[in-house]
């Protein structure tokens, strides 16, 4: 039946409507297809996301999990075009077969510095590491290439016209890889972009998210013995600290939407010498962009007024700005569905024992560990609560719709060593294929049914600003490609 297109013709106040009944049962056999595909390879696709949890490289410092993601699909067939955007380690792969819709798929792979976790259910640092997958950008990055060569390989069987592209995403964690990639107009001529991220859960909510900017404040003083010579000396972290203060007294005057935190990265090297220099990276958050410039600017001032008070001086570097995402109901409703179709994480016998294990350390209101085989309702939630992602920058430039599998231990927070742990077994590779099967079963859906298409870039045109231009919160900086060396260390 492949291929094959039945056409009923029915008479309608005098003319002819072409029905195509065909296509809803070719789409159904062409999911079974794709999620075959990845289930036949779902223990290649594991492996390779474990060797990017050993990896653990930090943003723009992904080298060889970029690599490794690239020769994956170069073997199945993609083009692959590397060093996108300034960025040694972003890339675009892509497939295509004659004129049709356009589908990107987004994947990420960066770890989280300062945090480790062996694949173990109770805390074991891993002393020799100094970055861990706490956000499971590994099977992130995974997850979309099994789905993007299994897309790629149902259309190449079945002749279906159109265009898959995955995207090699660097830095999310606070580096903005995708911004640059938005800035230079990669995803202009896409029709939608899928993505999806590791979770406690399986859902795929319409949820927009905080939009984010961040920075580096860099503090100059002079150095001088702390004891016989401190009037000498204008202590660099005596700015840091000043700073710090002004900016926690101004949180009682900021929106109840505002998140602001921030983590000294330099601070001096021994107590008897007055520090020279600090440095301290801050992140602003609010569901609104401009707020969070607004805001920004006030941090700003904060530190200008710390350096005279301190008799230092200060300049800053922005990092990342990033947008709040553009929800896509109409996405997020065919996501939806297919995550359905797929259902949830069924655990063995070790697995559950390793869960329950693990959810000891847990709160003690955290779901149990069998709701990894539930799927969550569709909740449509545009406050802009919770975190930030540079998915957001994608969804401003064109529709975007994703989803989050349970790659956790339900209860388990993002950022954790929970997270590391679970995401470095079995458990972590079986949400990744819920997400791998999902996606591609939603790609087919797209590239079969056009007025799916239609109607998510209807809504997204809706939902843009009139007379919008997109200008980053990042500004014209280029690439950060050093945020993640220590301070004052080169590239």
């Amino acid at each position: 039946m492949q291929g094959r297109i039945i056409r009923l013709f029915v008479e309608v106040s005098g003319s002819v409507l072409l029905v195509i009944a065909g296509s809803a049962v070719l789409a159904q056999d062409a999911k079974d297809r794709v999620a075959e595909l990845i289930e036949s390879r779902a223990a290649h696709y594991g492996a390779v996301a474990q060797s990017i949890w050993d990896l653990a490289e930090v943003g723009y410092l992904e080298n060889e999990s970029s690599a490794l993601l690239q020769r994956q699909l170069a073997e199945a067939g993609f083009e692959i075009s590397a060093g996108v955007a300034g960025i040694p380690t972003a890339f675009v792969a892509s497939w295509r077969n004659g004129e049709g819709p356009r589908i990107g798929i987004l994947a990420e792979y960066d770890a989280l510095p300062g945090i480790t976790q062996d694949r173990n259910p109770r805390r074991a640092p891993i002393d020799h590491k100094a970055a861990g997958h706490a956000c499971g950008h590994h099977l992130f990055g995974a997850g979309s290439v099994a789905a993007a060569i299994a897309t790629k390989q149902w259309m190449q069987e079945s002749g279906q016209a159109g265009e898959i592209r995955l995207y090699g995403t660097p830095a999310e964690e606070g580096g903005a890889g995708k911004v640059y990639m938005v800035r230079d107009g990669l995803f202009d001529d896409l029709d939608v972009v899928l993505h999806w991220h590791p979770g406690a859960s399986n859902s795929a909510d319409a949820r927009s998210s905080l939009a984010n900017k961040s920075a580096k404040f860099r503090f100059t003083g002079l150095s001088a013995h702390a004891a016989a010579a401190p009037s000498r000396g204008r202590s660099a972290l005596d700015g840091v600290e000043a700073m710090n203060h002004m900016v926690n007294l101004m949180r009682e005057h900021v929106p109840e939407e505002s998140r602001i935190h921030y983590v000294i990265t330099a601070g001096g090297a021994a107590p008897n010498v007055v520090p020279d220099y600090s440095e301290v990276y801050y992140y602003v958050r609010h569901p609104d962009p401009a707020e969070v410039e607004a805001l920004f600017e006030r941090v700003v001032q904060a530190a200008r007024g710390a350096a005279l008070g301190t008799e230092t001086q200060v300049n800053y570097e922005v990092i990342h700005g990033i947008y709040n995402v553009l929800p896509n109901v109409s996405l997020q409703e065919t996501i939806h569905k297919n995550l359905e179709r797929v259902g949830g994480v069924s655990y063995t016998e070790s697995e559950l024992e390793f869960a329950r294990t693990l959810r000891s350390s847990l709160p003690a209101d955290a779901p149990p560990v069998e709701d990894a085989n539930s799927i969550q309702p569709l909740v449509i939630d545009e406050s802009g609560g919770g975190g930030s992602t540079d998915v957001a920058d994608v969804s401003w430039a064109v529709a975007t719709g994703g989803m989050r599998a349970a790659t956790w231990v339900p209860g388990t927070s993002s950022h954790s060593w929970q997270a590391v742990a679970a995401g470095g077994t079995s458990i972590g590779n079986k949400g990744m294929i819920v997400a791998a099967k999902t996606l591609a079963m939603t790609a087919v859906d797209l590239l079969t049914q056009p007025q799916l298409i239609n109607s998510a870039k209807a809504e997204h045109a809706r939902r843009l600003p009139a007379d919008w231009e997109y200008e980053p919160l990042l500004g014209d900086r280029e690439p950060p490609l050093d945020y993640r060396l220590p301070a004052g260390v080169a590239n």
